[in-house]
């Protein structure tokens, strides 16, 4: 058997004791065939091969999301001006101001989650005077994780929202002395009010969702990402919004594995629409590209408990149980697997309660489910999952509000949030994901670091003992999350007969210094044995680029994830020259700026005083234009 693709003289890391010391693979159409040394691998090599030196680069296991908002995502990445890993708020408003001056009219400008005050260098949030002073035309949308959204007064106009406008419930309205909106909404409780209101703003046309969504997939796959468990999602519906990923992938366009699980989107009538999704979706089709996953993370509305740790705990309605019993038992009666959104203990013992039940009348026996989040789930509830066959997906949502958590809970109870050590010991499946976009960000790197180091994006220590060790963080978001849609058997690893999926990372993970983790991104991905995305040493490989639609675009400009943040000095192999902790956090990025275009390190060197964070240059964040 001969390769068609071949990668030699690299590190490679695979989770298979017999590939330790492997330096290259060998890849025929979409699987692994061959895993060893340069000469072993070099056998495989035929005149039609395509052969790539790696120059002693890492490569890993292609990274899995098992919690994503993937599909939602795609359609609206054109749309959405990041703020992931932007370092000072000073940045942040000045990107706001720049795509407020290019979005035409009737657009808005929104900022989705992704980010957390925390990282800015000023530790705060923008002001709604500061949002109206940059735009007081153009209609602005800023969502903050699932808290709150600051909206101008152009858009407060633009979705009518008056003295008279009454919030749905587990929403506020903010209103000042006069009775008028101020621009702030708020999750109290729940986040239905967020969605809402996003819900109200302009679309994409089909033609630039499509585009918007393949974007969004190179976007992905520069972290080195190769598949995705789509968790459906609020004002997302089956199958309306699944033509755009379909459509890709009937054209072998797809450069993300998909998986997608099917999210009920009408409160009182949740039975209905599994009821006709069990009717005509049959489980598990499609392909190894795109393919059904089952039901969730919403199975009833009364049993969503929103992760506001701002807010108090919600306490789930009554009527919870009887709800979720009714659903849950016809997907069990189905074979359906199923995943529920389940941030709290006390709501997780009440749901496997339901579960319980369901099993002794109708047994789940070996049915795959799914409890995402489990910020504060026991040990007790812990063993009651394993006892009924089911796994936890845990998300770094703790990286982007684990201050909130500890401020109203402290830092004991933080040091367990999520208490992913107790659920490995004893052996239940975990997968890693992001919950991205409306929450955390999608980079999984900043995942790894806040599972390995314990930090949260604002610099804030979680974790000491509960830590885990860096290989046990990446199989978390490689050969554990595949279990969550069942393809552990066929990907998740480097090793002969699974899926050819992979990413040649531009550090090495497992000997860089802890802060330098951030700044991970992959040279080359490659999905189904394809190169999908490639860059520096590797970009004569790069699949040709396609145009991004409409050309005022946020992505056009910003391409997702700040690009400051992921820089990185390769002749130091460190992205944390500066010498204090405090520098760390609040300069991201090292080497050039890619912001003002000016050498970091020589304004850092230089007379005018921005190493004092707390005066007016060093506020600012990245000062490098002080020099």
């Amino acid at each position: 058997m001969k390769a068609t693709l071949i990668l030699y003289n690299g590190k490679i890391h695979s989770f298979s004791k017999e590939n330790s010391n492997a330096t290259a693979v060998a890849i025929k159409d979409n699987q692994f065939i061959a895993v060893g040394s340069d000469a072993q691998i070099m056998a495989f090599t035929t005149t039609e091969t395509k052969v790539i030196n790696l120059e002693k680069k890492s490569v890993i296991p292609g990274i899995n999301d098992s919690h994503i908002h993937l599909i939602r995502g795609g359609l609206n990445f054109n749309l959405e001006l990041r703020w992931d890993g932007v370092p000072s708020l000073a940045d942040a408003l000045r990107m706001l101001k720049e795509q407020v001056d290019r979005t035409p009219s009737p657009q808005w400008v929104r900022v989705v989650g992704g980010w957390s005050e925390f990282q800015f260098a000023e530790k705060r949030m923008p002001t709604l005077d500061e949002i109206n002073a940059i735009a007081p035309d153009t209609p602005v949308f800023i969502l903050h994780l699932y808290d709150r959204a600051f909206m101008n007064r152009a858009a407060l106009k633009a979705v009518g929202y008056t003295k008279d406008s009454v919030a749905p419930a587990g929403g506020q309205i903010e209103r000042d002395s006069k009775g008028n909106p101020t621009g702030l909404i708020i999750a109290s409780p729940n986040a239905m009010i967020l969605y809402s209101t996003l819900a109200k703003g302009p679309k994409l046309s089909y033609e630039h969702q499509i585009n918007s969504t393949q974007h969004y997939m190179k976007e992905l796959n520069r972290f080195g990402i190769t598949s995705g468990i789509d968790a459906g999602g609020g004002f997302q519906n089956y199958p309306d919004d699944y033509k755009v990923v379909n459509e890709l992938n009937e054209k072998k366009l797809l450069t993300i594995r998909i998986a997608y699980n099917l999210f009920t989107q009408r409160p009182k009538q949740e039975f209905e629409d599994f009821n006709e999704w069990i009717d005509n979706v049959k489980l598990y089709q499609g392909d190894d590209m795109y393919r059904h996953n089952g039901a969730g993370e919403m199975l009833v509305f009364s049993a969503a408990d929103f992760e506001d740790f701002l807010q108090p705990r919600p306490d789930l309605p009554e009527n919870m149980e009887a709800e979720l019993e009714k659903v849950v038992r016809l997907l069990v009666a189905n074979k359906w697997p199923f995943r529920l959104h389940a941030t709290y203990n006390e709501s997780i013992s009440r749901f496997l309660n339901v579960f319980e039940k369901v099993n002794k009348e109708v047994p789940f026996d070996g049915l795959a489910w799914i409890f995402d989040h489990a910020e504060t789930i026991d040990e007790r509830n812990i063993e009651r999952v394993k006892a009924l066959g089911g796994g936890i997906a845990i998300q770094s949502r703790m990286a982007y509000q684990g201050e909130y958590f500890t401020e109203r809970y402290g830092a004991i109870a933080a040091e367990n949030t999520p208490p992913i050590k107790k659920m490995l010991e004893m052996e239940v499946p975990v997968g890693g994901g992001s919950d991205a976009t409306r929450v955390s960000s999608y980079n999984p790197w900043v995942s790894m670091y806040w599972l390995s180091v314990g930090k949260t994006v604002g610099g804030l220590q979680l974790y000491q003992d509960s830590r885990l060790d860096r290989k046990t963080a990446l199989e978390l978001y490689t050969r554990g999350s595949a279990w969550f849609s069942q393809e552990q058997h066929k990907k998740g690893d480097i090793k002969i007969g699974m899926l050819a999926d992979l990413a040649v990372l531009n550090q090495d993970y497992f000997s860089i210094d802890d802060e330098a983790i951030k700044s991970i991104e992959a040279e080359l991905t490659v999905v189904d044995g394809k190169i999908v995305y490639a860059t520096g040493d590797f970009s004569s490989f790069s699949p040709p680029s396609i145009p991004i639609l409409p050309d005022w675009s946020p992505t056009a400009i910003y391409n997702g994830y700040y690009h400051g943040a992921t820089s990185f000095d390769k002749n130091t192999q460190n992205s944390n020259a500066i010498t204090t902790d405090l520098a760390a956090q609040i300069h991201c990025c090292s080497g050039s700026c890619d912001v003002h275009q000016h050498n970091h390190n020589a304004a850092r060197m230089s007379a005018v005083p921005i190493n004092n964070y707390t005066a007016f240059w060093g506020a600012l964040g990245c000062s490098c234009f002080a020099s």
